[in-house]
C-alpha cells in the first residue's frame, strides 16, 4: 500500500524495528515475520547516527572520542608545525563531532575528553610519553587576540548548534519535525514556552536545554504590536529594557 501510494519501494535491507520492553517474545516474532525486517540491536547506528539513546550516553557517544582519536593519530607521525597542528585541530578534531552536537547534547565527560585529546596533539603528547602542557585548555580557546589559540569550546559550540536548531524549528513550524515535536511537547502553545516534559526523547531533552541560549540571543521584532505581550515579551534590547523597567516601576509604585 505505501509503495503504490508513494512510488518509493521500500529497502528491507535497510530498514528494522524497534520494541517496547514491554513487547512478548511471540509478539515480537510475529511482527517481524509479518514485516520481514530485522530488530534493532543496541548501539546500532543509521546515517552516522544512533538508533536508541539508552541510560549509558558516554557508551553511545564513545564513537566520537575514537574517531577524533584516529584522525589525530594518523597525523601524529608526520612533522607537524604549529601551524599544521592547529590547521589540523580546526579542520579535523573540532569539525568531526559537528553532526552530532547538532542533535544531541554530548555529556560533559566526554566533551572534556574531547577537549584532552585535542590538547595532547597541540602539544605533542600521547599514552606513552606525556609532554608538558604549558597552558590549560581554557586559555588555547580564548581568542587570539586575548592571548589564545581560538580553539572552540565543543561545549558552547554544541549548545549553539542545537539553539540553531529550535530556531529553525521556531521559524518553520509546519516541516515534518516541527509538527511531530509539536503534537508530542507543546501542542497548545510555542515551542519557546513548552516544557520538557516526563520521560521525553533525548533529542527533545538536548534541545530543551538550548533553549536558554535561545530566549538570552532573540528579540521580538514590532510590527503592529498586536501580538507582543510588554510585560513578558523581550521586544527592548537589554539597557532601554532595563532602564523602561526602572520607570514603570517609578510610576506604578505606590
Amino acid at each position: 500500500m505505501y509503495e503504490g501510494a508513494s512510488g518509493q519501494k521500500i529497502n528491507y535491507d535497510k530498514s528494522e524495528v524497534v520494541f517496547s520492553k514491554k513487547v512478548t517474545d511471540n509478539s515480537k516474532a510475529a511482527i517481524l515475520n509479518a514485516l520481514g525486517v530485522r530488530e534493532v540491536d543496541k548501539y546500532e547506528r543509521y546515517l552516522g547516527l544512533p538508533t536508541i539513546i539508552g541510560r549509558s550516553k558516554k557508551a553511545i557517544f564513545a564513537g566520537i572520542k575514537d574517531q577524533v582519536w584516529k584522525k589525530l593519530q594518523g597525523w601524529k607521525e608526520r612533522m607537524l608545525s604549529k601551524s599544521g597542528k592547529e590547521v589540523i585541530n580546526r579542520a579535523v578534531a573540532q569539525a568531526i563531532p559537528s553532526y552530532m552536537m547538532s542533535l544531541f547534547l554530548l555529556p560533559v565527560g566526554l566533551i572534556d575528553e574531547l577537549h584532552s585529546i585535542m590538547a595532547r596533539f597541540w602539544w605533542g603528547s600521547s599514552e606513552r610519553d606525556r609532554k608538558l602542557h604549558w597552558w590549560s585548555w581554557n586559555k588555547l580557546r580564548q581568542p587570539k587576540s586575548m592571548g589564545g589559540m581560538g580553539f572552540r569550546d565543543l561545549s558552547a559550540f554544541n549548545h549553539a548548534l542545537l539553539a540553531n536548531q529550535l530556531w529553525r524549528l521556531l521559524t518553520n513550524p509546519g516541516s515534518l519535525v516541527g509538527r511531530i515535536f509539536k503534537a508530542k511537547y507543546f501542542k497548545n502553545n510555542t515551542i519557546l514556552e513548552a516544557r520538557r516534559g516526563y520521560d521525553p526523547s533525548y533529542v527533545w531533552r538536548s534541545l530543551w536545554n538550548a533553549k536558554a541560549l535561545l530566549l538570552d540571543g532573540i528579540r521580538w521584532r514590532v510590527g503592529n504590536g498586536k501580538d507582543i505581550g510588554v510585560w513578558e515579551k523581550a521586544w527592548l534590547p537589554v539597557k532601554q529594557g532595563m532602564e523602561f523597567q526602572r520607570q514603570i516601576w517609578k510610576l506604578t509604585r505606590p
